[in-house]
């Protein structure tokens, strides 16, 4: 990055412009550096000899950082550093799984959840496919996979709220929905106060469920930092920050900031190739650390990966 850009980047965290009203279109270009000559699909897998892990890196605000070089990232695989052999910048169509919680918990939070999926279909792309699964006492797969985002808005302004809280079971259900989008990058979105009471499948289940998907899971929510704390926002984050994702907390900010943040992540996200130093092919869960090394002059910058893969096995 020349001198000019790593400036105009301090100068966008230290002076961000209003938030409200600006142009988040999706963008189609892509960046790359780099680039291998037959680029696999950006999400956290391996073959024979190749990692490749998509990050999104933000400030201690939450924002998004664009602009960064493959210098200013650290790859350690089972705590093991690895040479970064390629990196690019992605902006490619998204398979969308919404996980809409609408038990009784909910209560009056109804609207405000209904209104944030609203702004996300403002700026929703055509290009993009999306579902949507609904949950109370149990999930029910309400939209399967469509390009008509206006299918899932209608059934999300029609929910009323109701029953027990069947969360981990509905996020069983959208992470094997989610793999039959054809899209190269997927993402589930849950929108919950964070309950769970009436589930069949355990914590271990739908973490293991997440994790042999491509799928980054965003949570939006109660924050877990709220005076007195808060295990619902404990628990959508642990889920988020599990797959790559993040929670949104939905505490006091503007419901276009909250879709905003999600889109932006979803379309601009770097992308990582590493061959890894242990070829072993024995089926084990290997541990993934990404470390950021800011450009002079930026503050701490704040990466999110998905936390690791399993290797090939014979």
């Amino acid at each position: 990055m020349n001198r000019i850009a790593i400036w105009l980047a301090a100068i966008s965290l230290w002076f961000p412009p209003a938030l409200h009203g600006q142009d988040i279109s999706p963008r189609r270009k892509v960046a790359a550096k780099n680039r291998p000559n037959t680029e696999p699909n950006p999400t956290l897998r391996i073959t024979t000899d190749l990692v490749q892990v998509p990050v999104t890196v933000t400030d201690k605000r939450g924002r998004p950082v664009t602009g960064l070089e493959k210098e200013n990232f650290r790859v350690f695989d089972n705590k093991v550093e690895q040479v970064i052999t390629n990196f690019a910048m992605d902006d490619e169509p998204v398979g969308v799984g919404f996980v809409f919680d609408v038990s009784g918990s909910i209560g009056g939070m109804l609207r405000q959840y209904q209104l944030a999926a609203h702004e996300f279909f403002k700026v929703a792309d055509p290009d993009d496919d999306f579902f949507l699964v609904v949950f109370e006492s149990t999930p029910k797969l309400a939209v399967p996979l469509t390009k008509n985002a206006g299918d899932i808005e209608y059934q999300i302004m029609m929910s009323r709220s109701s029953g027990m809280t069947a969360l981990y079971d509905a996020v069983y259900m959208a992470a094997n929905e989610v793999k039959k989008s054809k899209a190269s990058r997927k993402a589930l979105i849950l929108i919950s106060d964070g309950g769970e009471n009436h589930s069949r499948y355990s914590f271990g289940e739908i973490k293991n469920a997440l994790l042999e998907t491509d799928a980054l899971l965003y949570s939006i929510g109660p924050s877990p930092d709220t005076v007195g704390g808060d295990n619902n926002g404990r628990l959508l984050k642990q889920l988020a920050e599990l797959t790559g994702g993040r929670l949104i907390a939905i505490n006091g900010q503007g419901l276009a900031d909250l879709a905003q943040k999600i889109i932006i992540d979803l379309r601009n996200r770097y992308v990582l190739y590493y061959s890894p130093q242990d070829k072993t092919r024995d089926g084990r869960f290997h541990h993934v650390e990404i470390q950021i090394v800011p450009p002079r002059g930026l503050p701490k910058l704040i990466p999110h990966w998905r936390t690791g893969y399993y290797a090939t096995s014979q």
